[in-house]
């Protein structure tokens, strides 16, 4: 049980609550805090004009609003702004959005009643989940039409997840004998205000980056082990001249790998040894491709892009977002732009283009494994069967080629995309939400790449007999791998084993892993 308002919420904790379907609660004291604030503006607002509570919204917040209409104002501001299109998020994003959002309720900063976040707290723990479409917010007021939903939901309207399908909300409601919130002096603007989409999806989207960086370091190792490559692209001494964290990282977890294979070879055994000084042309590459040799110069900056992500990340799923912040230890009200989104959609513009280079890391190595010409160890395409007559993965490599070609599309930076809107009173906005489902769609494609990858990986070392010199742990690898997808010969279809591969690789994470928890800088 992960009690949320006790501590900061890390990646590991929304590992654990979305992935591995731990549950939540609230910490007392913290709801204290939550109700206290509560109080502190239901006085403090009394005789005094406060945005969003007695005015209008946005550019009509010069607007004067009644008394008896002041309640009503939140129900239009939700309602009004449930305007989203395409695609809804998949459960486990919108899960996301709401554990976001809890989160920055529990800051204790919103002015809210203790009923939304108790009820956030049991949709959360009942896997129900808002129905949220792709397309709307622009990440300026924070992700005003993506939360709008949300909130639809949390007042009892609109249509929700539950039970693997979409229902009435007002259904759900009565079914699990739950109240739908209603509003007490702003709810509706703290619930649509703030960047817990953007900022939730991003989240994710760091867990399976760190994943995939350790699963591109575990191919790269082995791919090295099919060219019985030399050791000392990998080895301490090399890369600790370099005072980059994350190539060191990706270094040491390569000699981790590795250790105990008997295909690696030792420089020092095979050129430095004098032996080779009557011959003109070697018959093993003195260095190997970039592809190969230059992996933690690659994978290393891409590692430390997922630490600073991760690290930005947390800092604002564990920071109140709304405006205006409700500082009841301060005994003031602040008007400004803590919903602004350029944090979340800056660091979701570097993954993204992270992931991208991976991608294209893996293509070029799984390229080298399909040209017999480059490898020299290999027939065409790992055709195992009969050449001219068979195929073997030429199919596949058209794929993977053309998913790494959208992926370097989709990695143009979002957060440069700012429109003004809003009559103008968002004249700079930081797409963030955008940024965040873009890096998704990068991603999810990434991970078919990469199973296009380990079925080569597979082919190679079934072809080379190689098994058996394997590291201990590429060979515990190879074995897993086999279980799904085992070793062919004739042409067959491959689009089902493809998809086994990818949902094997976003569920079982490298036993090493490198990348647990964000490094903050001194």
């Amino acid at each position: 049980m992960i009690r949320v308002g006790l501590h900061k919420l890390s990646t590991d904790d929304f590992h654990k609550i979305l992935f591995e379907d731990e549950k939540i609660e609230l910490d007392p004291d913290a709801v204290e805090k939550v109700e206290a604030n509560y109080q502190f503006l239901k006085e403090f607002a009394k005789g005094k004009v406060i945005y969003g509570i007695n005015t209008g919204l946005g550019p009509m917040a010069q607007y004067k609003i009644d008394g008896n209409s002041e309640l009503q104002l939140q129900y239009n501001l939700i309602r009004s702004h449930c305007s989203g299109c395409g695609t809804p998020l998949p459960a486990m994003y919108a899960r996301a959005t709401m554990l976001a959002r809890l989160n920055t309720f529990m800051q204790a900063r919103s002015g809210i009643h203790v009923e939304v976040v108790e009820l956030l707290c049991e949709l959360i723990n009942r896997n129900i989940n808002p129905f949220i479409p792709e397309h709307g917010g622009v990440g300026a007021s924070g992700d005003l039409v993506q939360l709008a939903h949300l909130a639809l939901n949390l007042i009892g309207e609109g249509e929700m997840w539950y039970r693997g399908s979409l229902h009435p909300a007002e259904m759900v409601f009565q079914e699990e004998k739950l109240t739908p919130v209603t509003m007490h002096i702003r709810e509706g603007l703290s619930l649509i205000n703030g960047t817990s989409a953007m900022t939730g999806i991003g989240l994710i989207n760091i867990i399976h980056a760190r994943n995939l960086l350790d699963w591109s370091v575990l191919a790269s190792s082995m791919i090295n082990e099919i060219v019985e490559s030399y050791d000392d692209h990998f080895s301490e001494g090399l890369n600790k001249v370099k005072m980059h964290y994350g190539q060191n990282q990706v270094a040491r977890l390569m000699r981790t790998i590795l250790r105990g294979s008997g295909l690696i070879r030792r420089r020092a055994d095979h050129l430095y040894n004098g032996t080779g000084g009557d011959v003109e042309i070697f018959s093993h590459k003195v260095q190997e491709y970039y592809s190969l040799r230059c992996v933690p110069q690659v994978l290393g900056p891409i590692l430390d892009t997922i630490l600073n992500a991760a690290l930005v990340l947390t800092h604002e799923v564990n920071s109140s977002n709304d405006n205006p912040i409700i500082d009841s230890e301060a005994g003031n009200v602040f008007h400004g732009g803590n919903f602004h989104g350029d944090y979340v959609a800056l660091e979701m513009d570097k993954l993204k283009i992270a992931i991208t280079k991976l991608s294209m890391l893996s293509e070029r190595q799984l390229n080298f494994l399909m040209n017999d010409k480059l490898n020299q160890k290999l027939p065409p395409f790992i055709n195992l069967g009969k050449l001219g007559f068979n195929l073997g993965m030429q199919g596949m490599q058209f794929t993977a080629v053309s998913t790494v070609a959208e992926n370097q599309t989709l990695s143009f930076p979002m957060s440069i995309h700012s429109i003004t809107n809003n009559n103008d009173n968002q004249d700079i906005v930081s797409m963030g939400a955008n940024a965040a489902m873009m890096t998704k769609r990068v991603i999810d494609h990434t991970y078919i790449v990469f199973s296009i990858q380990m079925i080569a990986i597979l082919q190679a070392i079934d072809f080379l007999n190689v098994k058996s010199r394997l590291s201990p742990f590429s060979c515990k690898t190879f074995e897993a791998l086999r279980a799904i997808v085992p070793k062919f010969t004739e042409d067959t279809t491959k689009y089902r084993e493809i998809r086994l591969i990818a949902d094997y690789i976003m569920k079982n994470r490298p036993e090493f892993g490198l990348t647990e928890k964000p490094v903050e800088k001194k």
